[in-house]
């Protein structure tokens, strides 16, 4: 039992160094931590509409609908003016209009719904790629991502972050020679409306909204957990007193 108990703990430890530490996207990219906004409703409210004005327009948010912006404390009559574009309405799903099919001879292949991205790929990975595009001209977009090697996404936020190209150097491995292709950081071409450390913050809203939309329950979900928990103790205290009631004249 001791040495069970022992595993369990060491793992944890593990786990926590595990997710305390850098995380690192495909080969030599390290992911950026992303700030947590998740209780901060003018952040989500700013994410919000910038995921309205610069993603909705490709992208689809098929399993969330405007009116649940509410609990941004956003109210209806803000979701129509500011967010709702003309045949939406506050009831319906965050659809687009453009067609797979023109997606796929646009871009490649059709941009996801990201109703649940956020999740599936995490808030460091989004924040960090929507901070990694560079302009490369051998794409068709004529932009690439550090982190999305050859996306198919052009870089919708360009104008709020303005144009950088990347540098690169080559790296030898002393033991097998081989060359290998290294980031060395970006090169500003052209200024954008932000600077850097407001379009940083800005991405950080968006993925702290992308966050909030893959499970805009989470925060109540967390809270019930508490209790529930409070209560399995509880109920645990009371019946190991009514076990050791049942069997104290037992010997």
């Amino acid at each position: 039992m001791k040495n069970l108990l022992a595993k369990l703990a060491l793992a944890g430890v593990t786990a926590l160094a595990l997710l305390a530490g850098p995380v690192w996207s495909n080969e030599n990219i390290r992911l950026d931590r992303a700030p947590n906004n998740a209780d901060n409703f003018v952040s989500l409210q700013r994410g919000a509409q910038l995921f309205v004005n610069y993603c909705l327009n490709c992208h689809s948010a098929n399993l969330m609908r405007y009116s649940r912006l509410t609990d941004l404390d956003i109210s209806p009559r803000e979701i129509e003016a500011n967010l709702l574009f003309t045949t939406d309405k506050v009831g319906n799903t965050m659809t687009v209009a453009m067609r797979p099919d023109d997606a796929k001879a646009w871009f490649g292949t059709a941009p996801p719904d990201l109703s649940v991205e956020a999740r599936a790929r995490g808030r460091d990975w989004l924040y960090t790629y929507l901070r990694g595009f560079y302009r490369d001209d051998t794409r068709p977009t004529g932009w690439n991502n550090l982190v999305f090697d050859n996306v198919g996404m052009p870089h919708v936020l360009w104008q709020l972050q303005g144009q950088r190209s990347a540098k690169f150097k080559d790296e030898i491995d002393e033991k097998t020679g081989e060359k290998t292709r290294v980031f060395a950081g970006f090169e500003q071409v052209t200024p954008g409306m932000l600077s850097p450390v407001d379009y940083d913050s800005a991405v950080a809203d968006l993925v702290s909204y992308l966050s909030w939309m893959s499970e805009p329950t989470q925060k109540t979900r967390k809270q019930l957990g508490v209790w529930v928990l409070l209560f399995l103790a509880v109920l645990s205290f009371f019946a190991w007193r009514l076990n050791a009631a049942y069997w104290k004249d037992i010997k």
